[in-house]
């Protein structure tokens, strides 16, 4: 029986950018990370409102702000906290951690391992994506540039996994390794390092 999970439900506004968020062709990470994971934009934007429009009555010498979009995130996070899924308005993100994937210091994934990683790719299919980005990342324990190679080596084991599960050529993969960059926990404590030690695959939400 499946462990019981937790949801939280956050709201954030995020300010549109115009980027290419998927410019990366190939399957393998690249040694210079692009943008940031969790700081692209991701939702449409909003309506345009014409400042002049003499129906939009605003107080004297008032102006309208940049506009923004809503972005609603939905957290499920499995109780022992091995696995958590991220939904925004217009990605999907699972994180797992690093334990429940590869032994200590190592990228080889074991039989459980996959079969996480199958599940994943059936939601992939299920949002009919073309688009993945696997990302590793690791703890500060040990030198960065060790934490750079191993979450490399992770991610490129997670997406190999995820290639012959979705077996589609149309598909594009962004596949990088971050090191100790971009902790979600604090890395002074063992429970916030084991959270840091992760691999995240994220992918457009394309069905509801």
């Amino acid at each position: 029986m499946a462990p019981p999970r937790l949801a939280l439900v956050l709201s954030a506004a995020t300010v549109m950018v115009a980027a290419n968020l998927y410019g990366a062709v190939v399957a393998r990470a690249d040694d210079g990370p692009s943008v940031p994971p969790g700081t692209e934009a991701s939702a449409s934007a909003p309506v345009e409102v014409d400042p002049n429009d003499p129906d939009l009555k605003l107080p004297e010498g008032a102006t309208l702000t940049e506009p923004k979009v809503l972005d609603i995130k939905a957290i499920v996070e499995d109780k022992s906290g091995d696995e958590r899924r991220e939904d925004t308005n217009a990605d999907v993100t699972f994180a797992l951690q690093a334990e429940v994937l590869f032994g200590k210091d190592s990228a080889k994934l074991g039989a459980a391992a996959k079969a996480r990683i199958a599940a994943i790719a059936g939601e992939i299919k299920t949002q009919n994506a073309s688009k993945v980005r696997v990302f590793g990342f690791t703890d500060n324990l040990g030198s960065s540039a060790h934490g750079d190679v191993l979450s490399r080596q992770r991610a490129n084991a997670v997406q190999a996994i995820l290639g012959q599960e979705l077996s589609d050529a149309n598909i594009t993969y962004e596949v990088r390794g971050y090191g100790e960059q971009f902790p979600i926990a604090d890395n002074s404590t063992e429970t916030g390092r084991k959270k840091n030690r992760r691999v995240e695959i994220t992918f457009p939400r394309t069905a509801n």
